[in-house]
């Protein structure tokens, strides 16, 4: 009987865990819809130049401004003003 109700408990929190997450992935998503590429490519502009065109430095600051980015769209980005 206490197997079957820790199978339950576990079932439930594993669907609560989906529903967050899939909220979470919405809202990142609406997020990035709202500011647009246009308004990191200006942060990363920026940054690039204070940071003299350090590729590691200006990717790390951008991610710490806009953490919804990952790194593989933060790199992508930088290749754009390269």
């Amino acid at each position: 009987m206490s197997v079957l109700i820790i199978w339950i408990m576990g079932a439930g929190l594993l669907l609560i865990n989906i529903m967050l997450r899939t909220r979470i992935l919405r809202l990142e998503a609406s997020l990035k819809e709202l500011r647009g590429s246009q308004e990191y490519l200006t942060y990363l502009h920026q940054q690039s130049q204070a940071t003299q065109n350090n590729k590691v430095a200006t990717i790390k600051a951008l991610r710490k401004k806009y953490p919804e980015l990952s790194l593989t769209e933060a790199n992508k980005l930088w290749q754009q003003i390269q």
